[in-house]
């Protein structure tokens, strides 16, 4: 269905289930989690689909947990930012043990680390196959990874943000693990996400997204099986896009 698209991820989902691990504690990296994801992404990057990805760091910090115990805003964000390049390592390092060749361009300059983000770099990686993994969120505080995956994704001029939610398939008008009479769309218009006040993501992405006509998917990761079938158009998701 599309030919290039950029990959939204949460810091949380690297993490696993903390449900299936023997303490039951929520760890940075499950280590089957990431194998799983790096054969999905392969079996993508097979099929000739262009893959950009955009990370969270939620498994390590928030930075909005630690603005809430005294840490200053600005000085929060950005140890969220540095959480997140960890993250696009750790990926990397598993994607290319699996033959996936791939790149990290990171917003905040650490050239010993990774390549700093340049979109004419980035779009060359991609036409050649790579996967491009981008850190760092914005390199600006206040601004959180749905912003970051919707400015980057208009930036590389991807046909669609794939976003994978955890153990959610889609949109719904409530939140479905508290509210059982919660109503799932199948297709919704930016304008409605805004009205409804739907927090798929925040505002900010929201209006980035509908100003540049992006299309966004929102599917299940718990089985990252869900990424091949959300590029081939089987997937449970919701779409959301501008009314024509």
């Amino acid at each position: 269905m599309y030919k290039r698209v950029l990959l939204k991820l949460s810091g949380e989902a690297l993490a696993g289930d903390p449900s299936q691990n023997q303490d039951n504690e929520i760890k940075n990296f499950d280590t089957g989690t990431l194998e799983e994801l790096a054969k999905a992404v392969k079996q993508v990057v097979d099929l000739g689909v262009e893959v950009a990805i955009v990370v969270g760091g939620g498994n390590f910090i928030r930075g909005k947990t630690f603005v809430e115990n005294g840490i200053d805003r600005v000085q929060g964000d950005y140890m969220g930012m540095l959480a997140t390049i960890i993250n696009a390592l750790a990926l990397q390092s598993t994607f290319e043990r699996f033959g996936v060749d791939t790149r990290v361009q990171t917003s905040i300059d650490i050239p010993k680390v990774a390549e700093p983000f340049i979109v004419r770099r980035a779009i060359r990686h991609l036409e050649k196959g790579r996967v491009v993994i981008f850190g760092g969120g914005t390199g600006s505080p206040y601004f959180s990874t749905d912003t970051t995956a919707a400015l980057r994704a208009s930036e590389i001029k991807a046909d669609v943000i794939l976003m994978a939610k955890n153990g959610v398939d889609g949109i719904y008008s409530d939140d479905p693990k508290t509210n059982p009479d919660a109503v799932r769309f199948d297709e919704l218009s930016y304008k409605d996400v805004l009205d409804r006040e739907l927090h798929v993501m925040d505002s900010t992405a929201t209006s980035m997204c509908m100003d540049n006509n992006m299309e966004l998917l929102v599917f299940n990761m718990n089985d990252p099986q869900n990424i091949v079938k959300a590029v081939q158009g089987t997937a449970k998701a919701t779409v959301v896009r501008n009314r024509k």
